[in-house]
Order: C-alpha cells, then sequence, then structure tokens
C-alpha cells in the first residue's frame, strides 16, 4: 500500500495538529513534564515522567508519508547481549505500534510510525500512550538481563 506524501500545506496542517494536542496534553496530561518544537524540523520532544524509568523523551517527526515515533529505551547491554536481544524480539512479536531496535551505538530504542493520513489526536495519545506502557513494562527487566551484575548483591 503506497502512502501518497504530504505536501508542505498537509504538513503545515499536520503540524497544528500536533501544536493543539501538545497544548492540550501539557494541561491535561501529569505525565508530560515538558513538549517542545525543534525550530528547524517537523519534530517534536515530549518529555515524560514514569515510574520504572524515571524521565525519558519520545521524538515525533513529521514527515511526508510518516509521523516517526521513536525513545531511547536503554544503552547497550553491557553482558548477556544475546539473551537481550532474544527478550526484545520476542517482544517485538506481540507488540503493537511500537517495536525495539538497535540504534547509534548499539542502544535501545523504540521504533514506529504512523502515515500521515491517520495523524489525529487519538493516534497521538496511541503513540505517546504505547511508548509510555511498553517503557514502564519493559525496562527494569531489560535491564536487569543487560545489566545483571549491577542489580545483584
Amino acid at each position: 500500500m503506497s502512502v501518497t506524501p504530504a505536501n508542505g500545506v498537509e504538513l503545515a496542517r499536520l503540524g497544528g495538529v500536533i501544536e493543539t494536542w501538545a497544548a492540550q496534553q501539557r494541561v491535561e496530561n501529569p505525565a508530560v513534564l515538558s513538549i517542545e518544537k525543534d525550530a528547524e524540523e517537523l519534530r517534536w520532544y515530549v518529555r515524560l515522567e514514569g515510574e520504572e524509568k524515571a524521565v525519558f523523551t519520545v521524538w515525533l517527526t513529521l514527515r511526508q508519508r510518516t509521523l516517526h515515533a521513536e525513545t531511547y529505551f536503554m544503552p547497550a547491554p553491557e553482558e548477556r547481549e544475546g539473551e537481550l536481544y532474544e527478550y526484545l524480539l520476542r517482544l517485538n512479536a506481540r507488540l503493537y505500534g511500537l517495536h525495539f531496535a538497535i540504534g547509534a551505538e548499539n542502544a535501545v530504542y523504540l521504533s514506529g510510525h504512523v502515515p500521515v493520513a491517520e495523524v489525529d489526536d487519538d493516534s497521538l495519545d496511541r503513540v505517546i500512550g504505547t511508548a509510555y506502557a511498553y517503557t514502564e513494562q519493559y525496562f527494569r527487566p531489560a535491564m536487569r538481563i543487560g545489566y545483571a551484575t549491577k542489580f545483584s548483591g
């Protein structure tokens, strides 16, 4: 299925949708610490407060065909790499909306896309909620695998 690229007018409209959503989140969502927009790009930084991982940021980048969402999940494992990657790959099979990926310096990220035609308040809520839920649910178990000796004793 091909996604028609958004033109400048449509990207500006979608940017407005995200800005309106962000303003509402700042007021209504207690997990949202801040939301900032990159002046150079169509990118927003949603800083969230969690429990298992105290603070994390979800980057929302509006592109011609998709809204890309990404958050830094954890640094590269110091030990039991194979076990950690197997754990994350098995999780990927049942995750929806975001998936685990290896990024710069072998760090682990949660990453996903929303087609531009589907960008609205509900899809933005879903992406942020999914990043929050997966981080809260899987961060500690993943850290216990990749940094086992730091969690023992």
